[in-house]
């Protein structure tokens, strides 16, 4: 075996086997495993294991780890014999630790936010913690840097008369939205289905107060496009669209549907509105629909919308979450379970819980709690728009991810259901967002 050339004052140290390396100081042993990384990945500042130095040489495979006393005079040296192919430190890294916030639930429950949000948690959930960890890891926590248009009856966001700001939005960045419905500026919510979806989506997390968000550290734009009563017209709903995409929104969440009988000919504004949006780069998502139909509702049928049908706390597709060959993906939306023979549908069992969020609540919604009622494909949608954003935070896919780059992720990833592959129950699966966001899967 060739020599390493000596270094000066350091006594020569005897090839280590393939198999064998250093052993890491026992503080670190916990949390960390041992990587050589290319040279050009030292400009960025890494922890390395003290005084060691990973040696490749020509002609062998396995590498060396020396142990010196100035780690980069040594491999400064080392880098111009010609028989070193690389010379590194001993890179550190640690376990890509999900992320565990404080909120705590409805606050009757024991287990806090992790026993009431059985969506972002166990074994029917999203995974959400793993693809917080994943985020804090990538530097962008939350989705960071990302803006999600929320198109909806508004967002309690800001106090507006007898109407208050949600307490759980507070930490919550939001950007300049636009209410189409009253036309002024702002995008108040009188409802609480607008409050409810955004919060699934953006909700303040570790803040000791409510529940959490799937992308926390997403900005939100309000767009307000259906009434204090929930409807809309496709009009003011493609104008939202529009606004939404030439504001800069990377993502645009729908949670609302047409009659089954509605078709593309129905809504050439609506459709012309979301080509628009894929042209600007625009990752649009939308509802499935909840008529336990055989064929999706617009606008999710329409070319350029993920859409999104709803899965139930058992696992099993929700009774109520239309069907379709066009159907994507699902996500958590409550629910009686279909009646189905797939793994983990109980139609006949009691049905499973709904989505917990802090939002508008009474007879006049001038205060908040977390509802035990809200179901629908309206409450799936929000976690796909959490989870696209969490992936263009990461950098997965680049800076600027096309929307087909962004969808595709979330269906590589997803967790097949009901029969295998694609098929017209579950889609591709329901959404994963952990897995998503996890570099150790590769990019396909």
């Amino acid at each position: 075996m060739e020599e390493l050339p000596p270094s000066p004052g350091v006594p020569p140290r005897s090839p280590l086997p393939a198999a064998r390396r250093l052993t890491l100081p026992a503080a670190l042993l916990c949390a960390a495993l041992l990587l050589a990384l290319p040279v050009a990945a030292q400009a960025r500042a890494h922890a390395t294991v003290p005084g060691e130095v990973v040696v490749g040489l020509r002609g062998h495979l396995a590498p060396r780890v020396l142990r010196v006393h100035d780690v980069g005079r040594e491999i400064g040296r080392l880098r111009r014999h010609a028989s070193v192919r690389y010379a590194v430190p001993n890179v550190v890294a640690r376990a890509s630790a999900a992320y565990v916030p404080d909120d705590p639930g409805r606050g009757t429950d024991p287990g806090g936010w992790q026993q009431t949000q059985w969506n972002f948690t166990g074994p029917a959930s999203v995974n959400a913690p793993d693809a917080w960890g994943h985020l804090i890891d990538a530097g962008h926590p939350g989705g960071r840097g990302v803006t999600i248009a929320v198109l909806d009856t508004g967002i309690a966001y800001r106090r507006f008369g007898r109407t208050p700001a949600s307490p759980d939005l507070a930490g919550t960045k939001f950007v300049k939205g636009y209410d189409f419905i009253g036309k002024e500026a702002y995008a108040n919510d009188r409802n609480g289905h607008g409050t409810h979806v955004a919060s699934t989506i953006a909700e303040t997390t570790n803040n000791g107060i409510g529940v959490t968000g799937l992308a926390y550290g997403a900005t939100i734009m309000p767009v307000k496009v259906l009434t204090d009563k929930a409807v809309g017209d496709a009009t003011e709903i493609a104008k939202g669209v529009r606004f939404a995409a030439r504001h800069g929104a990377a993502v645009i969440n729908m949670s609302l549907e047409f009659p089954s009988e509605v078709t593309a000919e129905d809504l050439p504004q609506l459709v012309d509105a979301i080509d628009y949006a894929h042209r600007l780069g625009a990752v649009v998502v939308a509802a499935s629909g909840n008529e336990a139909g055989v064929e999706l509702a617009f606008p999710a049928r329409a070319d350029y919308v993920v859409s999104v049908g709803s899965t139930t706390e058992h696992g099993c597709l929700s009774d109520f979450s239309n069907q379709g060959p066009d159907l994507d993906l699902v996500a958590p939306g409550g629910g009686p379970d279909a009646y189905l023979s797939d793994a983990g549908c109980q139609p006949n069992a009691p049905a499973g819980r709904n989505i917990a969020q802090l939002t508008l609540i009474g007879d006049h919604r001038v205060s908040f709690g977390i509802p035990a009622g809200y179901e629908g494909t309206s409450m799936a949608v929000p976690h796909v728009s959490a989870a696209a954003a969490l992936v263009i935070a990461s950098g997965l896919l680049g800076a600027h991810p096309s929307p087909a780059a962004v969808e595709r992720r979330l269906e590589r990833t997803a967790t097949d259901l009901g029969p295998a592959g694609h098929d017209s129950r579950y889609g591709y699966g329901r959404l994963d967002a952990g897995a998503a966001t996890d570099p150790a899967v590769p990019v396909t």
